[in-house]
């Protein structure tokens, strides 16, 4: 026999003269039959088991950035990555659909564990050579499927929710297909491989998927495109929430969009039917923190938290209390960011707005407060303690990066919650806002100060009427005036004809802020 030398490259490769048994891990042996088999099989045309398409509005560059990348990465693979619900896989479906002429075989691919993988290449094996397959083990099937495709040009494999990259691994080598992943991991892929990260559609997208989904063929109204866009941005124009709260509308006819609205969170999490109860964006983020909890309980904290601030913008000083050790803040933050849940810069955290919607709706364990509540009253008044008071005239931009994350907390103060943040903190910052003339953006302020007043001191004590009485002022300068004359005619009422000056709008301006501080 003429020497030979031969070299095998690539994880699974095989060298040699002549191949008798061939072995592809501890258990799986496949017969020369079967490798044969392998090399000689060839798929059905069109063969795929991809599931339906669901609606897909927009996402034109992206699916146009998919196909440029497919076809120059050297891998041919590409990773779709973003935050669960944004529509990652109805991108890559919409891709593998459109594209199924392009290929010989399409195969969705389950991809949360290595099992998951190994289970839907074992039913690839089952359409290509059934009656082999069907007494083969999974770990068989699975092996002959890989080898079929190392053998064979022209696929495509969708890898639906990766959770480890690794796991994609031993399949994106293969050169004579391509691979789309998709996958909530926005780190640790290799440098090979191209990632998109997908942001939430924009908001004339959003509202043509809200008004399909809920009117079908009907052109809508104007008062409807303006309640389904005003609907859309409540969702965050997140493609799940929209798809979810479109069957719910249409699906019930007599509820409203309106009052869809008011009822969003209870509705958000209820499937419709022939919606996946499991799908539903409560329990997506469910599923999420589940992981998070397991592997970083620090992390689970810090989102928590972050619930009750405003969603772009925080700073990551503010947080640096939460931990004992600031690299284990910083290193709580990058899981978080790589689990798509926030996003990152050197210096703040965003987070969606839906994310923070269904934490703070999270049941609290018995009589505790709401998860992460305590925390976030903590952190801010830490922080506005060190700034001191606001100015009185001009701006303060230290004061300006916080206020946002104060209004927010003021906002949110759930029903019967006894808020620890000083009410005179409120009131201090309401004031500052009123003197820039942002009259909304205190009423929040004005009205967690009144209650936490109302509270401590007395529905009838002169700290709290000049707290009421600057509320009152906020809601005239925002025009509100129907609820500044509920406020302020009985509080004039009440006063003293010396002091009825309280329901100037003028002298309001003069007040200072209550100085109730618990």
């Amino acid at each position: 026999m003429t020497e030979s030398t031969f070299q095998a490259i690539g994880a699974g490769s095989v060298a040699a003269h002549h191949i008798g048994t061939a072995v592809t891990g501890p258990v799986n042996v496949l017969t020369a039959e079967l490798l044969s088999s392998a090399r000689d099989v060839q798929a059905p045309a069109g063969l795929t088991n991809l599931p339906p398409l669901p609606l897909c509005f927009g996402r034109t560059n992206e699916l146009d950035w998919l196909r440029g990348t497919l076809g120059q990465s050297a891998d041919g693979a590409a990773v779709v990555q973003g935050l669960g619900g944004v529509g990652k896989s109805t991108l890559a479906l919409a891709y593998a659909h459109g594209h199924r002429r392009d290929y010989n075989v399409t195969w969705w691919i389950a991809a949360a564990s290595p099992v998951h993988i190994e289970q839907s290449l074992a039913d690839l094996a089952l359409r290509l050579i059934p009656v082999w397959a069907g007494s083969a083990t999974t770990e068989e099937r699975a092996a002959w499927a890989t080898l079929w495709l190392q053998w064979h040009p022209g696929w495509l494999l969708v890898f639906d929710n990766v959770e480890d990259p690794p796991d994609l691994q031993p399949y994106v080598s293969a050169p004579n297909g391509h691979v789309i992943a998709t996958s909530r991991r926005s780190a640790s892929w290799p440098t090979s491989i191209a990632t998109l990260a997908l942001d939430v559609l924009d908001l004339a997208a959003a509202n043509d998927l809200l008004c399909r989904q809920v009117l079908g063929a009907t052109s809508p109204t104007h008062r409807q495109i303006q309640e389904t866009r005003a609907l859309s941005a409540d969702l965050g124009q997140l493609p799940l929430a929209l798809m979810q709260a479109g069957a719910y509308l249409a699906q019930n006819p007599t509820i409203s969009i309106e009052r869809y609205r008011r009822r969003l969170l209870g509705a958000l999490d209820k499937a419709p039917e022939g919606v996946d109860p499991e799908r539903t964006v409560a329990r997506i983020w469910r599923q999420t923190i589940s992981t998070l909890t397991e592997r970083n309980p620090l992390a689970v904290r810090v989102l928590s938290t972050l619930a009750w601030l405003a969603p772009d913008g925080i700073p990551v000083g503010l947080l640096t209390s939460i931990a004992d050790d600031s690299d284990d803040l910083h290193e709580a933050l990058g899981v978080l960011a790589v689990y798509c849940m926030v996003s990152l810069t050197p210096d703040s955290v965003s987070i969606h707005r839906l994310v923070q919607t269904t934490l703070r709706n999270q049941s609290p364990i018995g009589d505790s407060a709401p998860t992460g509540r305590l925390e976030a009253e903590r952190l801010l008044s830490a922080a506005v303690t060190s700034l001191g008071e606001p100015p009185d005239s001009g701006r303060s931009p230290t004061w300006d990066r916080l206020l946002p994350h104060l209004v927010a907390l003021a906002a949110t103060t759930p029903d019967g919650h006894v808020d620890t943040f000083p009410a005179g903190r409120y009131a201090s910052a309401a004031l500052y806002l009123q003197g820039l003339g942002h009259d909304g953006r205190a009423v929040p302020l004005l009205t967690a100060a009144l209650a936490r007043c109302e509270a401590l001191a007395g529905a009838e004590h002169e700290i709290t009427m000049k707290v009421r009485s600057n509320l009152g002022d906020a809601y005239y300068g925002a025009g509100d005036f129907e609820r500044s004359i509920a406020i302020l005619e009985p509080l004039v009422a009440q006063c003293a004809p010396g002091t009825r000056r309280l329901a100037s709008r003028d002298a309001h301006r003069r007040r200072q802020p209550c100085q109730l501080v618990p």
